[in-house]
């Protein structure tokens, strides 16, 4: 296939243009930095610098939209709240615009969404069917998804994708997990009962995979099917890297640190991938321990 992915460069795009490639497939990726992106994903990707200069996109069999700036990165101003937005909403808006202008659309969009779409549920446990409590994370998913699903047609499929925390080798959230367990400092964080939706990075990407080989649509929660506590978390994790995880970091000091954009590692949701398993999936990673184990 023709695919033509944004966020390319980020850590599920550049191993996800990895897999497409060994498998055969024709990869064009949109960038705003041309030479960083060639250089790390090599000469056989066509990059795109933008999409202002395509009227449409025929000759694409597939849209992989993975582009948005890093959720956790910063406190969340209100600044940073409209970077957050945009840098979602406008190329997923630009995309559709492109699918719907074209005598030949492509026939799928996979588009990224996060667990943040449910908001911090509590003790609930949330499949597709649930709708998300009116806050930040839902209002930014819930505009993201409705931007793709304009593409939707009978020519067009839609997947979104509502990503949980992705564990891989390098980078991602785990790194910045890592870094108190490296100085020994690591632990649950506030009252450690908040869910922690994981998936391992392997099968995000079959994952994706699945999705573009299968007739199949609407909203799929990208999370292995047994979530865990903060708490069990970070035992799990202090027990592979070999370290304690005794010190148990307060609320208060989390939110004095973070602001807003606490409720990322306060809040939580008990997140079950029901529509990705009812299709067929068999995801490898089911346990945490061996899951951390071989990306640690």
């Amino acid at each position: 296939m023709q695919i033509l992915i944004t966020g390319a460069t980020g850590l599920i795009g550049r191993h996800l243009v990895t897999h497409l490639l060994a498998r055969g497939d024709r990869v064009s990726v949109v960038t705003r930095n041309v030479e960083a992106a060639r250089d790390l994903l090599g000469p056989q990707v066509s990059i795109w610098s933008g999409l202002n200069q395509q009227r449409d996109l025929n000759g694409i069999d597939a849209v992989i939209n993975l582009a948005g700036e890093p959720i956790a990165s910063k406190r969340w101003t209100p600044q940073h709240k409209q970077l957050l937005c945009e840098s979602r909403w406008q190329i997923t808006e630009r995309l559709a615009s492109l699918i719907n202008a074209s005598s030949e659309p492509p026939a799928v969009l996979i588009s990224g969404s996060a667990t943040g779409y449910y908001g911090n549920a509590g003790e609930s446990i949330l499949t597709e069917e649930d709708s998300g409590h009116d806050e930040f994370t839902h209002q930014l998913c819930a505009r993201w998804e409705a931007l793709a699903m304009t593409a939707a047609s009978d020519r067009t499929r839609v997947c979104l994708l509502r990503t949980g925390v992705v564990l891989a080798k390098e980078g991602g959230a785990l790194a910045q997990m890592k870094k108190p367990f490296l100085l020994g400092l690591g632990g649950p964080i506030g009252n450690g009962r908040q869910f922690l939706p994981w998936i391992h990075l392997e099968d995000m990407l079959s994952g994706i995979l699945w999705l573009l080989d299968h007739p199949l649509q609407g909203p799929f929660n990208m999370v292995a099917p047994y979530a865990v506590r903060n708490e069990q978390f970070a035992a799990t994790l202090g027990k592979v890297m070999h370290r304690p995880a005794l010190i148990r970091t307060p609320a208060s000091a989390i939110k004095l640190l973070m602001g807003e954009s606490s409720v990322l590692v306060l809040g939580g949701q008990h997140v079950l991938p029901q529509r990705l398993e009812a299709s067929g999936f068999r995801f490898r990673w089911y346990e945490l321990d061996k899951a951390l184990a071989d990306v640690i």
